[in-house]
Order: structure tokens, then C-alpha cells, then sequence
């Protein structure tokens, strides 16, 4: 099998990024970035722009009747999975492979129980530092896709077939041989990164450095240490130590998306992180002050739209 048409749901950071490099690679017709009419309209009336550079985009509606993709892309907020796992319906074939970007550790799952787990690699995007306001997205680094198989050891077909497309296109990626534990990282990550930044309305800067901002993240991704090694993922420090190079790495202008969030006074993923630490902490008795704080922080701030 060979990946040759894209289909994308999502333009926010991930997917403008990953979407305008791609569609330098492809030909027009066989990238197609799936959006309502509304949406629609909004883009091409205002346009959308990467480092500046206008993107070109070959928008389709969900009910467009469409040949299945070879590849399909979830680049939503996790607020936004449930609709759009509707929304890719008439882009899903036999042989379709599905990537989900989102945040988080259960949304394969959620896809899979409607397409089939057969058809889901689990990965995550790291490494990026886009920031998107208004219908503008830079970043300084593009970061990588990380995919693999649940079962840890094994490299099978589609994982070989997504890597050939991925290198062909040239988008940086990892072929991971324990992906499941690689998603629990960049939960981690995220569970610090993200509710920290938020709270403390900074940017990437001031965690990158010793302070009370980064002692509040460790605090919080080690509570996710705990919880994992109840789920018999058993991340540790080594793993804590990876992600925070990774962190060190960005922009220290950058923000992540949380933050951004509560900026333009959206609603947040804060139950997908803090209220997912929260439920599996009840479930196995282990406690996590931190992001309890964290969670009625940045529930007061929303509260306050």
C-alpha cells in the first residue's frame, strides 16, 4: 500500500502546520481539508496564513461525496472529537490508516470504537512551538509526528507505510517502537506544560528556567509518573528528564495551546488533563494536590468569561 490522498479535520495549530506543509508535497485535489460550510466561507474570506505565507487549501464539506483517503488526520481540539469523528465518515475506507494529534491518552480509542482499532496508529506531535492568533499561525520549530502500534516491539505495515509517506513528503517524524508509553509522555508533558503556562499566563520562557512556574510543572507531570505505573505504564524521572529536553528546545516566546486558549477566553482541554489526573487519582487511591490546584485554577479563570 502507498499513501498518496490526505485527508485533514482541524486548522488549529497542528493542523495549519502540518496542513501547509503538506500541500507543497501534494497535489491540490489530493489533500483535502474536511470543514462545515460556515467554516468554509470564514477561511475564504479571511484567508490563512503559516509563517506568512498564505495557505492554499482544497476545502470539502462532510457530506461531499468523496473517494476514501489513504490517510486520515484528526487535528481537533478533544472538545471537537465527537462531531468530527462523524464528520471524516465519507473519507474512511477499507485501507484507510488514521493518525490522531490530539492531546490526551483516550482519543484512538473514541475514533477506533466507530472505524475499527485496525485502522488506528497512535501517535502525538511534539516538539512544536506554533502559536496561532486570530487567522495567523508561526512557529520556529515544526517538531515531528511520533506514531507506532499499542503493542510495544513491533514495526507492522502500516507504521512502514506511513514512515515511507512521511519521509517522502518530508515531514519530521519518529516511527516508535513503544508508542502507547510515548503517548503517556506527552500527556505528562502536557498535563505540566499546558496547566502551568495557563496559570501563570506566561509563555514557554518561564518554565525553561528554575523557578516556582517550573517547579509547579515537574510537581504536576510527576503525579502523571504515579498514576502510570498503576496502569502498568511505569514512565519514570529518565522519562521526566526526556520531555523536559524536549520543553528546553521550543521557543521561549512560544505558548502552548491552553494557554492561547484562555487568552482568547475559549474553554480549555483542562478535563482532559488535570480532570483525567483527577479521576484515575479517585480510581487508585493516589493523591494529586497539584493539579486538583491547577484544575479549580483554571476552572475559576474560565469561570470568569
Amino acid at each position: 500500500m502507498e499513501i498518496k490522498t490526505v485527508s485533514i479535520i482541524g486548522l488549529g495549530a497542528l493542523g495549519i502546520l502540518f496542513g501547509h506543509h503538506l500541500s507543497k508535497k501534494l497535489a491540490k485535489e489530493d489533500l483535502r481539508i474536511i470543514a462545515d460550510k460556515n467554516r468554509i466561507t470564514k477561511y475564504e474570506n479571511n484567508y490563512l496564513y503559516c509563517n506568512d505565507e498564505r495557505c492554499n487549501f482544497n476545502y470539502v464539506t462532510p457530506e461531499d461525496i468523496c473517494t476514501p483517503a489513504d490517510l486520515v488526520i484528526f487535528a481537533v481540539k478533544f472538545n471537537n472529537l465527537k462531531e468530527s469523528i462523524e464528520a471524516v465518515k465519507n473519507h474512511i475506507g477499507d485501507k484507510t490508516i488514521i493518525l490522531s494529534l490530539l492531546n490526551g491518552i483516550t482519543s484512538e480509542e473514541l475514533i477506533g470504537q466507530t472505524y475499527g482499532m485496525e485502522k488506528m496508529l497512535y501517535s502525538v506531535a511534539q516538539g512544536m512551538d506554533a502559536v496561532k492568533v486570530g487567522n495567523k499561525l508561526t512557529y520556529d520549530h515544526m517538531g515531528m509526528i511520533c506514531f507506532g502500534e499499542r503493542k510495544p516491539g513491533i514495526l507492522t505495515e502500516k507504521v512502514t507505510v506511513v514512515a515511507d509517506f512521511f519521509k517522502g513528503t518530508e515531514v519530521p517524524f519518529e516511527a516508535e517502537t513503544d508508542m502507547y508509553k510515548r503517548l503517556w509522555g506527552k500527556f505528562m508533558l502536557n498535563v505540566g506544560v499546558n496547566q502551568t503556562v495557563a496559570i501563570y499566563e506566561s509563555n514557554y520562557g518561564e518554565i525553561q528556567i528554575e523557578g516556582e512556574a517550573r517547579d509547579t510543572m515537574i510537581s504536576a507531570m510527576r503525579e502523571v509518573i504515579s498514576l502510570s505505573e498503576e496502569e502498568g505504564i511505569n514512565l519514570t524521572e529518565e522519562d521526566l528528564d526526556y520531555w523536559l529536553k524536549v520543553l528546553d528546545k521550543l521557543s521561549p516566546n512560544g505558548k502552548p495551546s491552553m494557554r492561547q486558549d484562555l487568552e482568547a477566553k475559549r474553554y480549555s482541554e483542562v478535563d482532559l488533563f488535570a480532570g483525567t489526573v483527577l479521576e484515575l487519582g479517585k480510581k487508585y487511591d493516589v493523591p494529586t494536590p497539584v493539579n486538583k490546584k491547577l484544575y479549580e485554577r483554571i476552572k475559576y479563570l474560565e469561570s470568569m468569561y
